[in-house]
């Protein structure tokens, strides 16, 4: 695992039977994969959540790409033959740097000679969850245009864990590419937001952010940043909330030239307005992190 600040304890997660154990070690270093990871020990799978943070260009293809890289050789060495990596649907359509190194990547496994299953999913409920605190204070909810611009099959993280288990022994989902959902139909943005003052019985209220308003803040940090640096990493951060913005993070169909909701797979049972209605009931918290945009 890669260190991080309030990490349970192994006992935590395994709810005290020892059957987990956690092993903290720096994911850029193979030597440090070896001694602090594998241990001279083997193992058969190797299963891959790492992601940048940012999707910072430096960030990106310092994990993106650069440490499951150096995963992939130590796993290698250690004798594992299946590598399962969680990818990101977006790199379909690839504009990003954390696009581009999440796929240089993949190409690398694939050509690698081990079995692997690439998990691509679509939206996180968490990624989804951020204007809730707006609506319950009384605020409006955001929308980029009128909010049908896009759309998503979001899908929980218990259902997602249990896909990726599924790769270990399902031989259906090796060595294949695997794009997939949670249940029911594709939401949009404005969809999200009707529910989500449906279920805190308030009246809805929107406010609509045009596309070109972000263009104009990419292009000014853009400018700002030929003197400072620091403005250029904000507008790859821009361009990245304008990619999701104004692309649907379902399957792309490359002959239509359009994105395909039935044809997005499906897994799981948990819908992303259900999990809006458990925040509501303090019955779960999201930790978001990077993820906190509104």
């Amino acid at each position: 695992m890669r260190p991080k600040s309030g990490t349970p304890r192994s006992s935590d997660i395994a709810g005290g039977s020892g059957e987990v154990e956690l092993r903290f070690g720096d994911v850029t270093s193979e030597t440090s994969l070896r001694e602090d990871g594998f241990r001279g020990e083997r193992f058969d799978v190797l299963l891959s959540c790492m992601a940048s943070r940012t999707g910072a260009p430096e960030d990106a293809w310092t994990i993106d790409h650069d440490a499951h890289l150096t995963a992939l050789q130590a796993s290698q060495s250690a004798g594992i033959s299946h590598f399962i990596l969680l990818s990101a649907i977006c790199v379909q359509k690839p504009r990003l740097a954390f696009q581009h190194a999440k796929l240089a990547f993949e190409e690398k496994l694939i050509g690698s000679g081990l079995t692997y299953s690439i998990v691509r999913p679509t939206a996180f409920f968490k990624s989804l969850s951020g204007q809730m605190e707006r609506v319950r204070n009384g605020k409006s909810f955001l929308l980029f245009g009128d909010g049908m611009l896009t759309a998503c099959k979001p899908i929980s993280d218990n259902d997602l864990a249990s896909y990726l288990a599924d790769c270990v022994d399902d031989e259906d989902l090796q060595n294949r590419i695997l794009p997939i959902g949670g249940p029911g139909e594709p939401i949009t943005p404005k969809q999200q937001g009707e529910e989500l003052f449906a279920l805190l019985g308030k009246e809805p209220k929107f406010t609509h952010v045009p596309v070109r308003f972000l263009d104009a803040i990419i292009a000014t940090l853009n400018t700002i940043g030929w003197l400072v640096p620091a403005a250029k990493k904000k507008a790859e951060l821009g361009r990245i909330g304008r990619y999701y913005a104004t692309e649907s993070m379902l399957v792309w169909d490359p002959e239509k030239e359009r994105y395909d909701g039935p044809g997005t797979p499906s897994t799981g049972s948990k819908t992303l307005f259900e999990h809006y209605g458990e925040l509501i009931r303090g019955e779960t918290s999201d930790e978001r992190g990077d993820h906190a945009v509104f």
